[in-house]
């Protein structure tokens, strides 16, 4: 993968991104995802910006070599603190964890009132920003999910408006866990992903119940099942 060649999950974030605007990628790694945009005009402007050393060198590193120095700036620091207030338009977050992606959207709120969308990728529980977006104004207005490398990504597209319209129809947790928009595609890798799920799930369960007096187990348990009863519930009509 290169700044010319992005992964396919990548490529899914980079279509989003709105026409002509300035987006902040946050947690840029290489900047190939800003120099992407910038080179095939997705984008007028970018910020890169990345907490460590070692990524913030890349990107810089990166941007130099393609010669963008005057449409990507990139900035080191925690979240959405490399970015100005009223500075961008769009916000793009990939790679992360979807409890840190909602922490770092949490944590830099006042930093996205200038934001017209917020195009997130989390490797895992996407769950934990359904539940950030709905609380705090965002209304989800597409979702993708995909294969890549053996590894299933989402991709979750939001702008401001009225949370709760996509979820309307369909079961809330439902909703939150698996997405609503996917949820009524359902598309040959949502199944794949949530029928893995389930399997694993039912396997745990079976282990926890040989252990059915350990107050921790009996708890764990439940859980499992509550998330299981909600993933059969939404893959029933296929």
């Amino acid at each position: 993968m290169n700044e010319l060649n992005l992964s396919k999950r990548l490529q899914t974030v980079a279509k989003y991104i709105v026409k002509d605007s300035i987006f902040a990628d946050i947690g840029s790694d290489h900047a190939y995802l800003p120099c992407y945009a910038i080179l095939n005009g997705l984008a007028k402007g970018a910020v890169a910006g990345e907490i460590t050393n070692g990524p913030y060198q890349s990107a810089m590193n990166q941007v130099k070599k393609n010669q963008l120095e005057e449409k990507i700036v990139v900035r080191k620091g925690d979240g959405l603190e490399v970015i100005n207030p009223g500075e961008a338009q769009c916000i793009t977050i990939a790679g992360m964890g979807g409890s840190l992606i909602a922490k770092i959207l949490e944590e830099g709120k006042d930093k996205l009132n200038s934001a017209k969308r917020l195009i997130l990728q989390p490797n895992i529980h996407a769950v934990h920003i359904r539940k950030w977006l709905l609380a705090n104004g965002w209304r989800l207005i597409e979702e993708e999910i995909l294969e890549e490398d053996q590894k299933l990504y989402e991709v979750l597209v939001a702008e401001k408006g009225n949370p709760n319209e996509p979820y309307e129809g369909i079961n809330l947790e439902a909703g939150l866990l698996m997405g609503p928009i996917l949820l009524k595609k359902k598309n040959e890798v949502f199944k794949k992903k949530w029928h893995n799920e389930a399997e694993h799930w039912e396997k745990i369960i079976e282990k926890l119940s040989l252990n059915s007096d350990n107050p921790e187990n009996k708890t764990k348990r439940k859980e499992l099942e509550n998330l299981l009863a909600l993933v059969k519930g939404g893959l029933c009509h296929e």
